[in-house]
């Protein structure tokens, strides 16, 4: 259910568990759906088509971890509102009134297809404002919201990383169930993204899959997503942190037009514990940082 309010308060939020088990935390980056009313006033769409952008629920599906000893972390704000899972200044200068900062990525990929930082576009590429937003609007939203966010999600990585020795980062998201109107062809039912064997070890990868696996599910790994940009930014295996993305098809728990829980929810949010406690079971010493060979 989004709401509409005047003031983000709080922003966002950690929830800790009262023991903990295991080195692991899910993350919940896009589920927010608290719509700024001054931000609404400046769009052209109403509340609906903003919300196809959203990652609906997915911070419902993953509460369920914290009973069981994992802690989590999810946004309240909307990701069109401002995204956490890019670089902090991927701008596209043709959306704003005023001067970007010259240090402004405006040449990636995604700042290109309208989804940077501060999106330019929702759904199948729909115009969210009508004219230019001031650019220290667009600066604002990044102090406040986009900094802060990742400083508490550091912190908590840090402190994990510090009772255990290594940390694993389950970012969670998810995805239409087709493609779109030129594909119709359906998804798997979970994609894990791990830069390619880049930001995790490959024991989390392969745990995360055969868990889905054993519980029924379709699995595609970094195809169609390899992870984003805190996949990339979090992990590093080498110093014991590690990242993976989780990708989940909503057709699985809700229903996609209707923006309500579907009759999937439940099982979906009791297989998600069962992720849980199989990540919080890898033997820590294959989580660790490496050491050198002549130690």
């Amino acid at each position: 259910m989004s709401e509409i309010r005047d003031e983000l308060d709080p922003p966002f939020e950690i929830v800790e568990p009262a023991h903990w088990a295991g080195a692991a935390i899910f993350n919940s980056p896009h589920s927010g759906s608290t719509y700024p009313a001054e931000f609404l006033t400046r769009s052209r769409l109403d509340v609906g088509t903003l919300r196809r952008s959203e990652d609906s629920f997915v911070d419902a599906l993953v509460t369920g971890v914290v009973t069981r000893g994992y802690p989590m972390m999810r946004a309240h704000f909307p990701r069109c509102f401002v995204d956490v899972n890019r670089e902090p200044y991927e701008l596209d200068p043709r959306m704003f009134d005023g001067r970007l900062p010259s240090f402004a990525n405006t040449r990636s990929m995604r700042v290109a297809g309208g989804l940077g930082t501060v999106a330019r576009v929702v759904g199948d590429a729909q115009e969210i404002y009508d004219q230019r937003i001031p650019v220290d609007d667009a600066l604002q939203r990044i102090e406040s919201l986009y900094k802060p966010y990742h400083r508490a999600l550091r912190r908590l990585f840090t402190k994990l990383h510090r009772m255990f020795g290594a940390a694993v980062l389950v970012d969670c998201h998810s995805m239409p169930s087709t493609a779109g109107h030129r594909d119709e062809r359906p998804r798997p039912e979970f994609v894990i993204g791990d830069r390619y064997g880049t930001s995790c070890v490959g024991v989390v990868s392969e745990t995360v899959e055969k868990t889905l696996r054993s519980l029924g599910y379709g699995v595609s790994r970094n195809k169609p997503y390899a992870g984003g940009f805190i996949t990339e930014h979090y992990g590093n295996p080498s110093t014991g942190l590690h990242a993976i993305q989780l990708e989940i098809n909503r057709a699985l728990y809700m229903d996609e037009r209707r923006y309500t829980r579907g009759p999937g929810f439940a099982q979906v949010a009791v297989d998600l514990e069962t992720l849980a406690q199989r990540l919080g079971e890898i033997p820590l010493e294959e989580l660790r940082p490496y050491r050198a060979a002549a130690e």
